[in-house]
């Protein structure tokens, strides 16, 4: 592992997406344990990626204009979707009077996890971003990939608790000024759109 991998993953995750948009609605809306679990699922998603950049079917999403198109349209539906939720109300943004419940955590991981598996940005991202970092002298190249990858998956996960965690002390400067929270809730819809526009007019 170098300093080169561990400095371009920092500024990767750093980097506002969909998963980090997400997290610190989920913070600003429902507090510190649902924005851990938006963290968490959000890390999930990368799995599928992580798996298909080794395993090579990154490499029909890069090469097949179909299946690339597929799982792009998907993506950006469910980006739209996002941003229509956090525009209703009772939505993600919504200030509830009790925190979230174990059910409701779950649902917020799965969310989490469904943005990244449906981006298929992710998975092409993998298969160019980790063979740069595999060596001739080291372990199996299959080895060096699942250890790069987590390395990426733990500083996912750290990161994107670190905001969600911020977000959600906002949200405790916040609460009884409905107003902020509307601000807050069509900022993050319309990047919601934006990132599903960027998404929709992305090439292989």
């Amino acid at each position: 592992m170098s300093i080169e991998f561990l400095l371009t993953s920092l500024i990767v995750v750093l980097a506002p997406g969909t998963g980090v948009i997400y997290t610190l609605a989920t913070g600003l809306g429902r507090g510190a344990k649902a924005s851990l679990a938006a963290s968490l699922g959000c890390t999930l998603g990368i799995v599928p990626s992580l798996i298909a950049a080794i395993t090579g079917v990154a490499a029909i999403l890069h090469t097949s204009a179909l299946a690339f198109s597929l799982l792009k349209i998907l993506g950006v539906i469910y980006l739209l979707y996002m941003a229509l939720s956090l525009l209703k109300q009772g939505g993600a943004l919504d200030l509830p009077d009790r925190p979230a419940r174990q059910g409701s955590l779950v649902r917020i991981g799965v969310i989490g996890t469904l943005i990244n598996v449906l981006n298929p940005k992710l998975s092409v991202f993998f298969l160019a971003f980790l063979p740069q970092f595999i060596t001739a002298s080291g372990a199996s190249a299959l080895e060096q990939m699942l250890g790069l990858g987590g390395i990426f998956m733990l500083m996912t996960l750290v990161i994107f608790s670190a905001y969600g965690l911020g977000a959600a002390w906002i949200r405790h400067r916040v609460e009884g000024r409905p107003g902020i929270m509307t601000a807050f809730r069509r900022l993050f819809a319309g990047t919601f759109i934006a990132l599903g526009a960027k998404l929709a007019l992305a090439e292989r």
